[in-house]
């Protein structure tokens, strides 16, 4: 379920992602009352994503809302060559999501919240293991947790205040 959407203020494509979408039933004298929550993924596919959930009495209205919440949650993710710098394990209550570099021509290897927020960040090679509780929102929330303490060689070194050309 993956749509293209264009914005008109700096003309950028984004990927958008429906990861779930939840039916919740009131009842009520005369029967049953639904309303709807979707959770929803947002991407440039080159190195920003973002993730919403919007709730509404109708399920396009409750996308909608779910992609405005996301676009305004966007966060710059490292990309190291299609794939992330380095191994690591993002929390979120009781989900756990271990993330780790995959080789060029692995693809995306991960449950379907991982995968949709690593799609629409821009990743192609990943591996991704989703430990502890199943929970979507939770999920995505473990795996933005993971990816926002990425850190790259250069980010690294910058923060130490060195460089590879003074150690070679």
């Amino acid at each position: 379920m993956a749509r293209f959407e264009q914005i008109d203020d700096n003309q950028e494509q984004l990927i958008d992602k429906v990861v779930y979408i939840n039916r919740v039933a009131k009842v009520v004298k005369g029967g049953k009352r639904f309303r709807f929550s979707a959770l929803v993924v947002v991407g440039d596919g080159n190195g920003k994503v973002g993730h919403g959930l919007g709730k509404a009495k109708e399920v396009s209205i409750s996308i909608r809302k779910g992609f405005e919440a996301a676009k305004k949650s966007m966060q710059d993710v490292p990309i190291v060559s299609g794939t992330i710098p380095h191994a690591i394990t993002g929390e979120f209550g009781s989900s756990k999501v271990y993330v780790k570099p995959a080789p060029e021509g692995t693809g995306i290897i991960a449950g379907n919240a991982v995968r949709a927020v690593m799609e629409a960040a821009g990743y192609r090679n990943v591996v991704a293991k989703t430990l502890g509780s199943r929970n979507h929102n939770n999920v995505i929330r473990a795996t933005f947790d993971a990816l926002e303490r990425l850190e790259t060689k250069e980010h690294v070194e910058a923060k130490r205040g060195k460089s590879l050309d003074a150690a070679s």
